[in-house]
């Protein structure tokens, strides 16, 4: 085996040679390894590469087409309402066969309504609705809506990934607890804990 001042030479000539210098006075061998100066000019050269390369072609982002079961939103706005009760589960399915209530239909009317008057590119203004059975249907997308959650009116905005939920989903109506440390009297053995 090697001792390790004879491979820490080994490691001094190694290194040395791939810079294209020898330590030892000897020239380098040719075509071999080339010099540092020569390396760092190649890398220059293929960076500006890379650069007009990336000038030249714009990056596009590319997102991902919504789908509804394998059906695209322009073709589900086109639907009409029995073709698409078709696509949903059995709840709302079963819903929708036994027919819309006069409440229902009322908060489709008024989202409409909401949507023809907002101007062109901004939110419609917020419809509030106690109908937190109501299923989202392909309509509604785009609307803002205040969803009634026992104490307050929650506003949610319809986005395409909602479609075939209830508007109560996404309104919840109680205030999730973040446990802290338990507190004197919750064991048995927090009656030996110290009081400060």
């Amino acid at each position: 085996f090697f001792s390790v001042q004879a491979l820490r030479k080994c490691k001094v000539l190694w290194r040395a040679a791939s810079w294209g210098v020898c330590p030892l006075g000897l020239e380098a061998p040719e075509g071999g390894t080339r010099g540092r100066q020569a390396r760092d000019q190649d890398y220059a050269r293929r960076s500006k590469m890379a650069e007009a390369q990336a000038a030249q072609q714009p990056k596009r982002r590319t997102f991902r087409k919504f789908t509804f079961r394998g059906i695209d939103l322009a073709q589900l706005l086109d639907m009409k309402t029995d073709e698409l009760v078709e696509l949903f589960c059995a709840r709302p399915r079963r819903k929708f066969q036994r027919g819309l209530k006069r409440k229902a239909l009322a908060l489709i009317k008024k989202l409409r309504k909401a949507k023809k008057e907002a101007p062109e590119g901004e939110k419609p203004e917020a419809v509030r609705t106690h109908l937190r059975n109501m299923i989202i249907v392909p309509e509604m997308i785009g609307s803002v809506i205040g969803v009634y959650n026992g104490k307050s009116f929650n506003q949610v905005e319809i986005r395409p990934e909602m479609i075939g939920h209830y508007l109560g989903e996404f309104s919840i109506t109680y205030k999730p607890t973040a446990h802290g440390r338990p507190g004197i009297g919750s064991t048995n053995s927090s009656r030996f804990i110290p009081l400060k």
